[in-house]
């Protein structure tokens, strides 16, 4: 397996992906002419024709047989073309000392407070992948991707994981918040955002703080709550040191997980290393390593053994990666770990 960026004849594949992933995955919706939109935006940022406020590096996971079996994104900077807007869970307290009463009221705080910073997305794994390190080969090749180009990123990495749903994918948040301002469904109003259509929050959303007391249980429960679909995904973010702070989608009410990238574990404890040939045997450890190239990137997961500043690994390896023995790789150890991401 690979992971490498996407090519305009992936097209069909991502498509499919799509598809299976079904409602909720909005950032990659079902509209071919928007998706072939985005390959050939994702390809000039690639080749570094665009700005950090517009780039969008769209990865695909490629098999051996070179069929197209995930995706997954990062963009370069979220809200400067574009308002991004999330809650922020406050508190507001409130108090008559001669009655004796004092109330203390989680608030939801509509904000642009991470605007500017760089944002995990897009992320989806074909249902009969999710073994082995398929699943952390997907999602955390993007942050080995960020260890390698950090100018091209924010402070910050951020990733907003899709909240609480029903089987039919009723939001309870959306139900007894949104809809009230928006008057259309969830998935409507969902798909607009994920189409790049946000001017609508600023126009109809109200200002003033919020009482989450004023939703119902149900809401105030999915309040921070991701999807069960999207758990594994959390769990691998928050061994890489992702936190939820607060924030919190302004749809579905799912969490907006961040962290610096100077001390996500990938970033920090990534080295660059020469590649080497040997034969390591089944209890060398697994690396994640990547050729070191912006246009032509390629990332892969190996058993491999450092032997000084060399990396040893097979051959099948350098072939993966397109390289030869001598060339330089950046890498650092899978993490210890079973969970597979599914879908953010």
């Amino acid at each position: 397996m690979i992971v490498r960026p996407v090519h305009v004849n992936d097209l069909s594949a991502l498509m499919a992906l799509v598809r299976q992933a079904g409602p909720g995955f909005t950032t990659l919706p079902a509209n071919e002419d928007r998706l072939a939109h985005r390959v050939r935006w994702a390809r000039r940022a690639f080749c570094g024709q665009v700005e950090r406020a517009d780039a969008d590096y769209l990865f695909v996971l490629e098999d051996d047989e070179q069929r197209v079996v995930g995706v997954s994104a990062l963009t370069g900077a979220i809200g400067l073309r574009e308002p991004w807007y999330n809650y922020r869970v406050g508190l507001t307290v409130s108090s008559a000392p001669d009655l004796g009463i004092q109330r203390q009221i989680p608030t939801l705080f509509l904000n642009n407070e991470l605007t500017g910073q760089s944002e995990l997305c897009s992320l989806f794994l074909g249902h009969d992948q999710r073994h082995g390190s398929n699943g952390r080969l997907l999602s955390l090749g993007r942050l080995l991707f960020v260890a390698e180009f950090p100018h091209l990123f924010g402070e910050k990495m951020i990733a907003e994981l899709r909240g609480s749903a029903d089987e039919m994918g009723c939001s309870p948040f959306w139900d007894s918040l949104g809809r009230h301002f928006f008057q259309m469904d969830f998935s409507h109003a969902d798909h607009l955002s994920g189409l790049g259509n946000k001017s609508f929050i600023a126009e109809l959303m109200p200002r003033q703080p919020l009482y989450t007391c004023m939703l119902t249980e149900q809401a105030q429960a999915a309040i921070g709550q991701p999807h069960p679909n999207t758990e594994p995904a959390l769990k691998i973010l928050q061994a890489e040191g992702f936190t939820h702070k607060g924030y919190i989608d302004i749809f579905d009410g799912g969490p907006v997980i961040e962290a610096p990238v100077h001390s996500i574990r990938t970033v920090r404890e990534s080295l660059e290393l020469t590649l080497a040939l040997g034969t390591p045997d089944d209890q060398a450890p697994q690396w994640l390593i990547h050729n070191r190239r912006l246009e032509n990137c390629r990332i892969t997961a190996a058993r491999a053994r450092r032997v000084g500043g060399s990396l040893v690994v097979d051959r099948l390896t350098a072939k993966r990666l397109q390289l030869q023995p001598g060339d330089s790789v950046r890498a650092v150890l899978l993490p210890n770990q079973q969970q597979q991401a599914a879908a953010a």
